[in-house]
This record gives structure tokens, sequence and C-alpha cells, in this order.
């Protein structure tokens, strides 16, 4: 099924089950007004919320309307946890490149990953308010699950029977403040302002054979100022599952239903074509182009975003319908 959350005024939104083909809704305020409910008491909810989804593709629903992303908030706008990963060694190899750093080894058989702010999160349409361009704003193409309970000390496998939900997510960064926190040795903090979310979040089944050993084999799509600058692979190349992520979370400590993880940038390698490291696939973040610029002109040329750009994130199925829904914000100064 696909949840999303709607805008009423409120901090946590009204619930709403939405449609296979995203052109439905209906509020489930019956079983469910919150989606932090639902997922404190995911088995006894969940099968009311797939009835009401069922009848929402028939077209019985009684009180359907029309779907309309603008309305959305995060599908869960504040969550107790937002821990983001770093699965796809490919951006971290490319950045480290870039500044003549190895990588640890230990990257290649531990999961790295930060704790970000999850009190404050922003919906798909939502502006990203920045406080300056010199900050280095860039937007980061992810891809999130939403977990239920995950008992400390749980294996990759049971963590990953702990998955809800799955969605987009674009963990804005401010590029220029990342280094002087790095340097400090307690991680990101001033970097990592609000991170947005897809229109909706689906359960794994709506992801068919998509969904497998904890990936999404999908293409994950990157649309800057209305031009197509990633098409990503977010399948092959996650060097950590989701399940391995979350067990990495839950290592020392229990995972509480409704905590929210990050796959990290979806990246590809380059390929060899005519002598030349090409990278066809593209990219998720800028931070990632300026890297493959200096490793093949000695230098960035690409600059990072400025108020006014906009950032489109969307992941469409194998049928060719957008899955999640698209993320699609603007960048503005605050007021």
């Amino acid at each position: 099924m696909k949840l999303a959350t709607y805008k009423d005024g409120s901090r946590d939104g009204q619930l709403v089950v939405v449609s296979r083909d995203l052109s439905m809704a209906h509020y489930a305020s019956s079983v469910a007004s919150r989606l932090q409910q639902a997922l404190d008491d995911w088995n006894f909810i969940a099968p009311s919320l797939q009835d009401l989804y069922e009848v929402l593709n028939q077209g019985k629903a009684r009180h359907a309307f029309p779907f309309d992303p603008r309305m959305c908030m995060a599908p869960l706008p504040r969550a107790y946890q937002w821990a983001d990963g770093s699965a796809y060694l490919n951006h971290v190899e490319l950045v480290r490149a870039a500044r003549n750093s190895e990588v640890p080894e230990s990257y290649y058989t531990e999961p790295l990953m930060y704790q970000g702010g999850s009190d404050d999160f922003l919906g798909p349409t939502d502006d990203v308010v920045c406080v300056s361009e010199s900050h280095g704003i860039d937007f980061e193409a992810e891809l999130a699950v939403i977990t239920g309970d995950v008992p400390m000390g749980s294996d990759a496998d049971a963590a990953l029977e702990g998955v809800r939900l799955i969605m987009l997510a674009n963990d804005v960064s401010l590029r220029h403040l990342v280094s002087p926190e790095l340097a400090k040795g307690f991680g990101f903090l001033q970097s990592k302002p609000a991170t947005a979310f897809s229109p909706v979040a689906v359960t794994p089944d709506e992801l068919g054979q998509a969904w497998q050993q904890g990936r999404v084999h999908l293409t994950l799509q990157s649309t800057w100022n209305g031009r197509k600058v990633g098409m990503c692979d977010a399948g092959p190349e996650m060097r950590f599952h989701f399940g391995q992520l979350i067990a990495h979370l839950c290592q020392t400590r229990h995972v509480r239903a409704g905590s929210i993880i990050g796959s990290g940038t979806v990246s590809n390698q380059g390929v060899e074509s005519k002598g030349k490291k090409e990278w066809p696939k593209g990219y998720s973040c800028i931070a990632e182009k300026r890297a493959i610029e200096t490793l093949l002109d000695g230098q960035a040329s690409t600059e990072y975003m400025k108020f006014g750009d906009t950032i489109r994130i969307e992941m469409k199925g194998q049928d060719g319908q957008s899955v999640f829904g698209a993320i699609d914000q603007k960048i503005a100064p605050m007021a």
C-alpha cells in the first residue's frame, strides 16, 4: 500500500491512503489519524489500511478525492530518529579521491552512518530555505526506510524484517560547512539542514521484484533546473542493504517504530571509454559532479545551488509509473 500525510495545520498532519497510480486518496482517520499511530501498532492497524487501499484502487471508496502532492508533509513529519548511512561506496571513493584521501578499510566492512535532525522534516514540494548561498547548497538523492521495532542486537536478516515503508529523500547538505564540522571530530550538525521526503511511502510489496535482499532495483532520477543530471541504478552498487544498515544502528540500542534510516547518496561507478573515464549514469549530488571534474580536469567547475534553483527527485517502476511521487523543490532565501 501507499501512504501519505496531508497538511492540516498540526505538526503531524493527517494520514491518507493513496491509490497505486497516485491519482486518488482517502483519509485514513477511521483507522489511524497519524502514521506514527499506525507504526506503533502495525500488526493490528496495517490490515485495515490495506483493506482501504484495495477499495480505493477498485474505485469503490466512498470519500475518495484527487491526490495532490502539494498538500503533503513528509510521510512521517517528525520521527524518533533519522540515521543516514553511506551505503554507496562509489560516492565515498569519488569524493575522497578528489581530495587525495584514501578510503579507510573499515568503510568496506562496516556501514558509515550519521544521526540527523528528525524534528523538522520538509514535505516534497516545500522550499529548501537556506541562510546563504555561500554555504554551498547541495541536494542528495537517496532512498530511506521507516522501521517498526527492531530489538538491540538484531542481525541483518532480522533487522530487514523491521522495514515497514520505503520512500525517497533529499538529504540537503551545506558543503562549505561540512569540512570545518568534521574537523572538530563530532560529525555533521549545521551542515545538515532539514531533509525532505517523497509524497508517499510504500510497503515493500508494492515494489514487486524490484525489492530484492533489502535493495531497491530501480533507477533514481535527479533533475536540476529542468535538466536531468542523474539516472543512477539504486540496487546493484548498494554495498550495505537496509537490513545491514538497521542492524548496524541497533548493535548497542533498540530501534523503535518510527525510526528512519537512509541509504546515503545513490551513486554508480564510472566506466572506461576510449581510454577515458566517464560516468554515464550521472550524479545524485553536486559534490560528486565536482569530484569527477576535479579528477578529470584538475579543478571543479560546477557551482553549488543558487536561490531560485529547482531539484526534482523521482523513481519510476518497471511499468514507467512514478512509485513514490516526486520530490520537487525550490531553493529559497530565509525571509
